[in-house]
């Protein structure tokens, strides 16, 4: 994963409060369409500077071949029941998601909304190494669109009890396909990730999010002293915790939103509600979420049934409420989808639109 600055917090912002937002901020709201784009022109790439002074021009793009790989392991997600749905497009203004395979550059994707922070001609997932070379290399390209969902390494979760042999994990790491520094080695294996984003309060050492590891890196727990290798594919906890997350969305799962009509958001942290709307007049409206809470609040034009972004607004950790003015047009359908990350007490937020 690349490095990412820490998100810090106000004072007033209380630490179960903070706990709340974190385990939720990176996800993506349910319902969301995640459009994936592959890097397709010949300038697509990167020039680098080699350890002789001379450079060399690496491409980010690939064969129909491999991008069938990836596109398999959007598949294998979606097939576990999922509210996220993933459409591939041809255009990399449309996508929040931009693959790259520039060779040497690892495998690595930002991980969930952190990927909108770039721009249309900046990768957010690479793959550094051939994935065709043998068939288990889909768990590479199903782990890296574990990150997008919004899903950390799992063998940096502290409730695992790893301690690491760390002069050989820096040793191994350093050696190809990977070739990482000391920097990236302790960013993506020796770190213990902030306890507020793990899912559960346990370990899974079969997760797709795990690494493997050969004989002599961990020195504890002593069963994995020999090498840690997970099954492969998605564990049975990696499927109920993205459920969890992303349950499968249907139209009674969506309240009718009508104007001046507050709805309460009678649900907890992490949970989503979802509504719909269909303007009286073609008009500005306001739509706002009312008490003491964090919400990320995103509104979708309905087209012909494909939800098509429009706006949103994430309040997490500030003293204000999710808000949008936007104009809306008479007989067409919308549909507004509210993440709650946090209420200062169960039933005391809600929603309005005026």
């Amino acid at each position: 994963m690349p490095e990412a600055p820490a998100r810090s917090f106000s004072p007033d912002v209380n630490p179960n409060r903070a706990r709340l937002i974190r385990i939720s901020e990176k996800k993506w709201v349910n319902g969301t369409v995640l459009h994936y784009y592959f890097f397709d022109k010949p300038t697509d790439g990167e020039r680098v500077f080699l350890a002789d002074g001379t450079s060399q021009f690496i491409p980010w793009t690939t064969t129909d071949e491999e991008k069938d790989v990836v596109r398999a392991a959007f598949k294998k997600w979606k097939d576990v029941g999922i509210g996220l749905n993933f459409e591939e497009v041809s255009s990399r203004e449309d996508a929040e998601v931009r693959i790259g395979f520039m060779r040497g550059d690892g495998a690595w994707s930002f991980v969930g909304r952190d990927a909108l922070n770039f721009g249309p001609n900046e990768r957010t997932m690479n793959f550094g190494w051939q994935l065709t070379r043998r068939s288990s290399e889909i768990d590479t390209a199903v782990h890296e669109i574990g990150h997008l969902v919004g899903f950390p390494h799992e063998h940096q979760n502290p409730n695992a009890g790893i301690v690491w042999n760390e002069d050989a994990v820096y040793a191994a790491l350093a050696k190809p396909p990977n070739s990482w520094s000391r920097e990236t080695t302790f960013w993506n294996i020796i770190r213990k990730i902030d306890p507020d984003t793990v899912q559960g309060s346990s370990w899974d050492p079969n997760s797709i999010m795990h690494y493997p590891f050969d004989r002599g890196l961990i020195n504890e727990p002593a069963q994995y002293r020999q090498g840690l290798q997970p099954a492969g594919a998605l564990s049975q906890r990696d499927i109920t915790w993205v459920r969890a997350f992303y349950p499968p969305l249907n139209d009674a799962d969506h309240v009718e939103l009508k104007t001046l009509e507050s709805v309460p958001l009678t649900i907890t942290a992490g949970q989503q509600k979802n509504f719909r709307i269909q303007p009286t007049a073609t008009r500005s409206y306001e739509i706002r979420t009312f008490g003491d809470s964090d919400a990320v609040a995103v509104l979708f034009e309905d087209d012909n049934g494909q939800p098509k972004y429009l706006s949103g607004d994430d309040d997490s950790g500030e003293n204000r409420n999710a808000y949008m003015k936007i104009k809306l047009f008479k007989d067409r359908k919308y549909i507004l989808r509210v993440r709650l990350y946090y209420a200062e007490q169960h039933g005391e937020a809600a929603v309005m639109m005026w």
